[in-house]
């Protein structure tokens, strides 16, 4: 894999040595590839109830007793509602020519439909892009990351499809408004967990703990008003803005336990399309689930005595409507499991998303650890994930997150993280220049440590280390963001 005929070298040489799979590859990315970083607004903004904002059903879940780490919550966070030209200042600093955030629905929709259009809310975006755009960088927007208005979420949230309609009030309103600066769109970032974690385990915002049922209409309504919304933006405001307009899918890659066994081949390859597939299929596809989504579900609904199944199905319109409907396949990918197949509880167990797959999954135990539980520094699995993606669904692909946490500790000289990149990164490399996949684009999550969900501020993912104690929010850079920034100005890896 070397690129010259040189000892092979290795970034994480005490776990990963293979040499045809591990060893690192010098080279550049193709020209015009997209360098980025990125953020989200209930992570980093703030200003929770500042001039006239709504309040998100992230707001009522983290103010909730017993939800997020130590009673962390987002009211301050990090401030950027304020401090937006710092942040930026940051980016340019680093070389950044890209940048992807999300706008907050309830900062500027305060009851998340057009009868309330908070001018106030509007006025922050418009200074942040146009903030960008004076230093160079362009904006990557995200138009739902997961802050839903509370006011929506009171009456039963994704789980009530007349939230469609108001996302496609909310999305063209954003096209209106933001649009003639902005050239890529992100509809929804990672609805598996939104449906999963919110709506299904409950232990994201809402909180809903329904994960036999609830999360299959939560993703039905998720995936229309994607649709919608990107119809909207084709029919209405691309031959105006020339942009382009697609969906961020997140997942783990699923690496069979026995290659030579074909029912861990199986079972690796259920699991990814009951990740990526149960979103991806429908709008890359055919309109319509994977079928072995279909199928599984089936048979076990039958066997839980539901008349139907628990998967509801697209009429033939509404497949046509979703077919087709994103421009590129955004991959927020930060990790890897192995799979076997298991028919734990067997059909006739509980409802649960999580055995319709009959899939056991897991980390190995020799797997570098991070400051989060759920991952693992896998590099090679997003080479074999970005493979995977490609020969399914034969889309672009911006990998819109990727990096990884460290514990609430004060360390500028972040080892991990600076490894984690280069290795990662290189991963990227091979993919493209070995296995001929369409990567655009690539994304370090993220520019500041932030609110990390229900981890609160115990988990760090940041470029540049914040100071929570500090009402000023100092940022101070890593050195993880001098690495990051010297890939982006070699535009990949040259040997010193």
């Amino acid at each position: 894999m070397a690129s010259e005929a040189t000892e092979p070298e290795f970034v994480f040489p005490d776990v990963f040595s293979d040499p045809e799979r591990d060893s690192f590859l010098y080279g550049t990315f193709p020209e015009g590839f997209v360098w980025s970083t990125a953020t989200a607004s209930y992570q980093i903004e703030g200003a929770w109830k500042e001039d006239g904002k709504g309040e998100s059903n992230w707001d009522a879940f983290s103010h909730a007793p017993n939800h997020v780490k130590e009673q962390h919550n987002g009211d301050v966070a990090c401030d950027s509602y304020h401090k937006y030209k710092e942040d930026v200042a940051l980016m340019k600093a680093m070389g950044m020519k890209h940048y992807r955030f999300s706008i907050s629905w309830p900062r500027i929709l305060p009851n998340g439909t057009l009868s309330n259009v908070n001018e106030a809310g509007i006025a922050y975006y418009n200074n942040l892009i146009n903030e960008l755009r004076d230093n160079g960088i362009s904006p990557m927007v995200t138009l739902f990351h997961w802050d839903l208005p509370q006011a929506l979420q009171d009456v039963g949230g994704w789980a009530n499809e007349t939230v469609i309609e108001h996302f496609k009030d909310y999305a063209e309103l954003c096209f209106q408004r933001f649009g003639d600066r902005v050239p890529l769109w992100i509809t929804f970032n990672e609805p598996w967990v939104v449906s999963v974690l919110g709506y299904g385990l409950g232990i994201f915002a809402p909180g809903v703990k329904e994960i036999g049922t609830t999360v299959y209409k939560v993703s039905h309504n998720m995936l229309k008003a994607h649709a919608q919304a990107w119809h909207t933006y084709d029919e209405k405001y691309r031959k105006y803005q020339n942009g382009i307009i697609g969906i961020t899918l997140n997942g783990d890659f699923a690496e069979p336990f026995d290659r030579n066994d074909p029912t861990s081949v199986e079972a690796a390859d259920r699991y990814l399309h009951f990740h990526f597939g149960w979103f991806a299929h429908p709008i890359f596809v055919d309109g319509d689930y994977p079928n072995v989504m279909k199928m599984k579900i089936a048979e076990k609904s039958s066997a839980q005595g539901f008349k139907t199944s628990r998967l509801p199905q697209f009429t033939e319109a509404e497949k046509a409507f979703i077919k087709g409907t994103s421009d590129f396949f955004g991959l927020n990918a930060y990790t890897t499991q192995y799979a076997v197949a298991s028919k734990d509880g067997g059909d006739s167990s509980e409802p649960s998303y999580f055995a319709d797959s009959d899939v056991k999954n897991w980390h190995d135990e020799t797997w570098p650890k991070s400051g989060s539980v759920w991952l693992r520094v896998v590099p090679w699995g997003l080479r074999r994930l970005l493979k995977w993606i490609h020969g399914q669904y034969k889309a672009p692909i911006y990998i819109t997150e990727n990096g990884v946490s460290t514990p609430d500790v004060y360390d500028l000289n972040d080892v991990l993280r600076q490894k984690y990149y280069r290795a990662y990164i290189n991963e990227v490399l091979k993919a493209i220049k070995v296995d001929g996949v369409d990567v655009r684009g690539y994304t370090a999550w993220s520019l500041l440590d932030n609110f990390e969900w229900a981890s609160g501020y115990t988990e760090r993912f940041g470029l540049h280390y914040v100071d929570f104690n500090d009402p000023a929010r100092r940022r101070e850079a890593k050195k993880s963001a001098d690495v990051y920034a010297t890939i982006v100005a070699n535009n990949g890896f040259v040997r010193n």
